[in-house]
């Protein structure tokens, strides 16, 4: 079974990570190579730094720690949205969700990251969002008013038919 679990787990397109209780990764798999940049020789042992972006790094650090010594996470089943960094520098969009691991007698070994990066996505929903405040402000700029045929009425809204 623990030849099945690896073989799943660097075949998947998902980025898994997994970092002890200090923080040190100790599994990278072929999709964290992909989507980071970043060898999986040149990053066990080491922190996540690599990937966070450094304004970032004490609150993430400041709830690694708090999670790691209650065992308590509130990204277990919700999906966390952050910002990355690649190898080369630019900046990622990335999501996921984190499992805690435990050792036989019920303290806090590790945590598994499984990551998504959704920087495409994300730059087209800030686009998106971007295009409906331009049209909003274009929209109160001529006074708000709905048009319809070429005809306004009077309080903006033309009656249904």
């Amino acid at each position: 079974q623990g030849d099945d679990l690896a073989a799943l787990i660097a075949a998947v397109g998902d980025a898994v990570m997994v970092c002890d209780a200090q923080g040190a990764i100790t599994l990278w798999n072929p999709a964290c190579e992909r989507m980071f940049g970043h060898a999986e020789a040149d990053v066990l042992g080491k922190t996540m730094d690599m990937i966070i972006p450094e304004r970032l790094r004490k609150r993430h650090w400041d709830g690694y720690e708090k999670t790691m010594a209650t065992g308590i996470t509130k990204y277990g089943h919700d999906v966390l949205r952050v910002p990355a960094v690649h190898k080369d520098g630019h900046t990622m969009s990335i999501a996921f969700t984190v499992a805690m691991l435990y050792t036989p007698d019920g303290k806090v070994s590790a945590i598994a990251s499984i990551i998504r990066d959704e920087s495409s996505r994300f730059n087209e929903e800030r686009a998106l969002k971007k295009r409906l405040a331009e049209l909003d402000s274009s929209r109160r700029r001529s006074g708000g008013r709905a048009r319809r045929g070429g005809q306004r009425s009077r309080a903006g809204v033309l009656p249904r038919p």
